[in-house]
């Protein structure tokens, strides 16, 4: 009998994707899939996330502007965000703040991402944030700001393991990516041993965030350039590496992560 999994943060509508999509959603559903989170980043991927919303009842849309996109957003962004969420229960995201990339502009990264946690509060909706390098900036802000009541997501968590208390108080979940199984990670997973069971939920990020080899199961390769892609199908393989990290049973890591993944996405969960 297959394990009940959940994505809890994906881009399942990604370019290098599309070629293989029908029969990736074919072999999810022979995985167990029951829910994936399908993010947005960015004004031309909203529509393709509806799109995939809309067909596959398995996917939760989740419509956003990612920090690295803020310098190409369009002046009725705000209001093309709005419309794609009036039309499908969705979440926001994915959204944050990224000190990663080159020529960052924090005040720019600041303003839009405010923009969009002040209306996931407002609408009481799930959200998905991503943060490198500013996890200190982003905790004053969260401690600023009033957050969802539902709570919001920390996907692929890379922050230290003293801040987890903090955003635990706030409504912080914490997700692990099948990444976090490479050995130059092992710091980092070894904070996923601190995070409270309740918070712990589990993504592929696909097509990005490969896993090592030993976790693959489904190799895939964009079409155009051979270069090695995360299949959303290895799903399941994360969760087993997982249950490796924290000394657990697989099937009792799929029944914790699919209530957390519940309590968080609720409003969006039919």
């Amino acid at each position: 009998m297959s394990l009940p999994l959940y994505d809890s943060h994906n881009h399942l509508q990604a370019a290098p994707l599309a070629a293989d999509r029908t029969a990736i959603l074919a072999e999810l559903d022979r995985q167990g899939l029951v829910k994936a989170v399908a993010n947005g980043t960015q004004e031309q991927d909203w529509p393709a996330v509806l799109a995939l919303a809309q067909q596959s009842p398995k996917v939760i849309p989740s419509f956003g502007l990612h920090p690295w996109y803020v310098a190409q957003r369009s002046t009725n962004w705000q209001a093309t965000l709005l419309q794609h969420l009036d039309q499908i229960p969705s979440g926001i995201g994915e959204i944050g703040l990224d000190r990663w990339i080159e020529n960052y502009d924090s005040p720019q990264q600041e303003e839009v991402f405010l923009w969009q946690w002040r209306l996931a509060a407002k609408r009481h909706l799930p959200a998905s944030i991503h943060c490198l390098r500013a996890w200190g900036r982003l905790l004053e802000l969260l401690q600023r700001e009033s957050g969802p009541r539902c709570g919001f997501l920390l996907h692929s968590y890379g922050g230290p393991v003293e801040m987890i208390s903090s955003f635990v108080k706030l409504g912080a979940y914490f997700s692990i990516s099948g990444y976090f199984a490479h050995e130059r990670k092992t710091c980092q997973r070894e904070t996923f041993r601190h995070v409270p069971p309740d918070r712990l939920l589990i993504e592929t990020d696909a097509p990005d965030m490969l896993p090592p080899g030993k976790y693959i199961e489904f190799p895939l390769a964009d079409a155009a350039s051979g270069k090695a892609l995360n299949h959303p199908a290895n799903l399941r393989a994360i969760y087993q590496f997982v249950g490796e990290l924290l000394n657990q049973p697989i099937d009792t890591v799929a029944s914790r992560t699919a209530e957390n993944f519940h309590r968080l996405f609720a409003a969006l969960v039919k």
